[in-house]
């Protein structure tokens, strides 16, 4: 990618941006179901998205995309019916918690991982010293956390220092674990940024099904929209009903604008009309969804790097950020979700989703330590309110129960 110029300017306090490549190979043409994927893996086709038209009605709320291989027109308005859960995810106007309650919230949705940590740390070192039984067990306990080898061990070498048999309190080796746990985490902690010169700023959200970057997207709109941004999303994961579905209650809800099209329509061209459409209209912002897809699946991935191409097709710059969403709770799996998506989709940075509901929150830590990659945001609830910008001391701090 060309490098990014022009003043750079900020969602929810801040934001967050930074440069990146995609290796520019894979088939020219999205097969419509999994099945075809499958077995078009090395081919080679082109598209012909460019003669497809939008028209945006924002007065109206609706949004239609008439493409010339169906010839059908598809409106995108209000959802009436959607489920529960989805719609109490979306408020239209979401809560600004000050740095001590969203500093509460953390400490409570890390509270599987800050017990399990906390309780190993009392019985390891409760009446004991610091000796190699115990550095042993210390380790062991933060590597079944997750954190790390290298953390672990960086943890338990800082603690020997000046205190090999002697006594410890408990007290004393949860500050070394914030301590090393923040210098980890530290250089990673960073904001998204619009690229003032990008208008739209494009972000291609990528992950797994399930790792929620549906609802990390319609959070995201919705905080760029309090911002007073204007927004457009692209109904990329062309696979599912339920994705499409949810992304357009996401922009009823947040005054946003969706391009969406049939379940099984091409992703890559879809994505191509969106950025047309958010050009015309002088958007601020465009999202773009994507289908999930398992990192070791070759022809889905590649399928990825497609939308990529056609993207820049219009815009040499776009993507401009590439943003993997991580479920926590997933552990050691998003290791390799990382390696294989960064290899692939060129991400730039990493939204981590559920840390709520684990006791392995530690896997941030590690992939911090491992690859360098910016942490944009992390999410403890469903609200769009329990989304915020990532604080690498406040992490330390809940995860280590200071």
């Amino acid at each position: 990618m060309s490098e990014q110029k022009g003043k750079r300017r900020g969602m929810f306090g801040r934001l967050f941006g930074r440069e990146t490549s995609v290796e520019e190979t894979g088939p020219e043409d999205a097969p419509k179901t999994p099945d075809e994927i499958q077995s078009h893996e090395s081919a080679e086709h082109t598209s012909d998205v460019e003669a497809g038209t939008v028209t945006n009605d924002l007065s109206e709320g609706a949004v239609t995309d008439t493409h010339p291989r169906s010839g059908t027109e598809v409106a995108v308005t209000a959802v009436e019916e959607f489920s529960p859960d989805v719609a109490s995810e979306a408020p239209t106007e979401p809560e600004k918690p000050t740095q001590q309650s969203w500093f509460q919230k953390l400490r409570s949705g890390l509270t599987k991982t800050s017990s399990r940590l906390s309780d190993g740390i009392t019985g390891i070192f409760t009446k004991k010293k610091l000796d190699a039984t115990t550095l042993e067990d210390l380790e062991d306990l933060l590597i079944q956390a997750d954190l790390g080898v290298d953390t672990a061990m960086r943890i338990t070498d800082t603690l020997s220092k000046g205190r090999y048999e002697k006594g410890i309190a408990p007290e004393d080796v949860r500050r070394v674990l914030a301590e090393e746990v923040e210098r980890v985490l530290a250089p990673v902690a960073q904001t998204l940024e619009l690229n003032a010169s990008a208008r739209p700023h494009v972000i291609l959200v990528v992950g797994v099904n399930g790792a929620g970057k549906t609802t990390t997207i319609g959070k995201l709109a919705a905080k760029f929209a309090a911002d007073g941004k204007k927004v457009m999303l692209a109904a990329g994961d062309t696979f599912r009903a339920a994705a499409i579905d949810q992304l357009k209650i996401w922009g009823e809800r947040t005054g946003s604008p969706v391009i969406a099209r049939d379940v099984g329509a091409d992703s890559s061209g879809l994505a191509y009309d969106a950025l047309k459409a958010a050009r015309e209209g002088q958007y601020d912002v465009l999202i773009v969804d994507t289908a999930g897809r398992l990192q070791n699946k070759q022809a889905l991935m590649d399928e990825l790097v497609k939308v990529v191409r056609v993207l820049r097709k219009l815009d040499p710059d776009a993507p401009h950020d590439v943003t993997l969403v991580l479920d926590a709770t997933t552990g050691q799996n998003a290791m390799q979700q990382v390696e294989v998506f960064r290899e692939r989709a060129g991400v730039t940075a990493l939204i981590m989703t559920k840390l709520d509901g684990t006791a392995r929150g530690g896997i941030l830590v590690s992939i911090a330590s491992k690859f360098a990659i910016p942490v944009y945001a992390i999410g403890v609830g469903e609200g769009v309110e329990d989304l915020q910008p990532f604080d690498a001391a406040q992490f330390a701090k809940a995860i280590a129960s200071m």
